[in-house]
């Protein structure tokens, strides 16, 4: 007789648990992809870090941490559309090898600059707006990969662990960095990030991977890129879950842009302090992407979202009123764990309703609201906080992202039917994913 793990992997033995939380790493291509993102998230951590701190040491102003926040995040507004049609239309493995590979020649130029000591802000301004234009290409195509390596009943764990590798990267890197920028400056972080690349891009070349097949073309490239935007607009429950997280990034992750200046003046932690506060964030997000990867359907991901997008908001406001340096790093494990819940469940419930044909696209507009709201959020913050002060400014964004969840909650009696039905659609079978009564959703 075999023992069976329940759906949310509760009540069985820890060693079934781990295995079930774990399960999609048994595929041999996800678990490359996965060690080797790793690696390389852990040196672009790093480098985010090291890049707010030489921002803020060049100028001391939470202007130009906005601005460069802005350049690094408004091309992938701008031109991520694009960058989904090319997902659709390409191999989807061969364009993420190829913006990896640009990824690390932007870290290293980064690099050479800072450790020769010819740096000035317009570089980083300019080499951040070349790595937002490589993530408009490398985001939609890295999101709709996953699903070409694992099957459907193991997207929603490949997708929690995607997450736990991302912020577990979140807390070494920062970490990490703070020790490197107080002791050897930001110069060796940058390098250390493109040396890191080299993982990533040696995970992806070991695959023995399968292109998925590549429908025909039947319309021009204008038509085929507005595709994935009328298919968001006239299906209620991905509009709704998108505009949530979309305001999400423009008025709550700001916060991370006004990190310096909590460190610094408010807390007065310094550049090890940085690397704290932001290592919390990550333990926090760490833990929620964990919790997800306990879950094996798409029961209840909308009031998860909801709920855990007002505890966004709450958890906000607390950090802003918190003058203490211990406690404000404490207060940013629920900001971390809120927040990486919101957009993890928000990401599953995305791809469990998209026809495979349309992923791409309809990725790019989650990168659009997720990453390329920011840029306007980083704008916002660093204005606001130059004139009302950093606290004041992650307390306002905290109040508007309860108000959204609100509103998203009072929907979601009548989103609930075409939540099931797209899901259905997608997979027919509905073994993975248990049929819930309608206020569950």
């Amino acid at each position: 007789m075999t023992n069976a793990v329940p759906a949310n992997g509760a009540g069985s033995p820890p060693g079934s648990r781990l295995a079930f939380a774990l399960r999609a790493l048994k595929v041999r291509n996800y678990r490359l992809f996965f060690s080797g993102q790793m690696v390389s998230l852990i040196g672009t951590w790093m480098q985010t870090v090291a890049q707010s701190w030489l921002v803020y040491r060049l100028t001391g102003s939470a202007l130009l941490l906005g601005t460069v926040g802005f350049c690094t995040q408004f091309p992938v507004f701008l031109i991520a559309a694009v960058g989904g049609a090319v997902a659709d239309r390409h191999n989807r493995h061969r364009i993420v090898v190829a913006t990896q590979t640009a990824s690390m020649l932007q870290a290293a130029v980064l690099a050479a600059l800072t450790l020769t000591g010819r740096i000035q802000v317009w570089h980083v301004f300019c080499l951040a707006a070349s790595l937002g234009l490589i993530n408009a290409f490398d985001i939609p195509a890295r999101q709709s990969l996953i699903a070409d390596l694992v099957e459907k009943k193991d997207l929603i764990n490949a997708i929690a662990l995607n997450s736990s590798m991302f912020n577990s990267a979140r807390i070494i890197g920062p970490a990490v960095a703070g020790v490197l920028v107080g002791t050897l400056g930001e110069g060796w972080c940058f390098f250390a990030n493109a040396v890191s690349f080299l993982a990533v891009i040696a995970g992806l070349l070991m695959m023995d991977f399968t292109p998925r097949p590549i429908p025909a073309r039947t319309s021009g490239t204008l038509e085929h890129m507005l595709e994935g935007f009328r298919f968001v607009r006239r299906t209620a429950p991905v509009l709704a879950v998108l505009l949530l997280l979309g305001m999400a990034s423009l008025v709550g992750m700001p916060y991370m842009v006004l990190m310096p200046i909590f460190a610094d003046r408010i807390l007065h932690g310094g550049a090890r302090g940085l690397g704290l506060l932001m290592s919390s964030t990550g333990v926090g997000a760490l833990l929620g992407a964990l919790s997800l990867a306990l879950r094996s359907g798409t029961r209840g991901l909308m009031r998860v979202v909801a709920a855990h997008s007002a505890a966004f908001g709450v958890s906000l406001i607390l950090f802003s009123a918190s003058r203490h340096f211990w406690l404000s790093a404490a207060l940013l494990l629920p900001v971390g764990f809120t927040l990486m819940v919101q957009m993890a469940a928000s990401n599953t419930l995305i791809q469990s309703m998209v026809p495979d044909h349309l992923r791409g696209r309809v990725m790019a507009v989650y990168s659009m609201m997720f990453m390329g709201m920011a840029p306007f959020g980083s704008l916002y913050a660093g204005a606001f906080a130059h004139w009302a002060g950093a606290p004041s400014t992650v307390a306002l964004g905290g109040v508007v992202c309860i108000a959204g969840a609100s509103m998203f909650a009072a929907r979601l009696t009548t989103l609930h039917p075409e939540v099931r039905r797209l899901i259905d659609i997608q997979d027919p079978g509905g073994a993975s994913l248990p049929a819930p009564a309608p206020p569950s959703v």
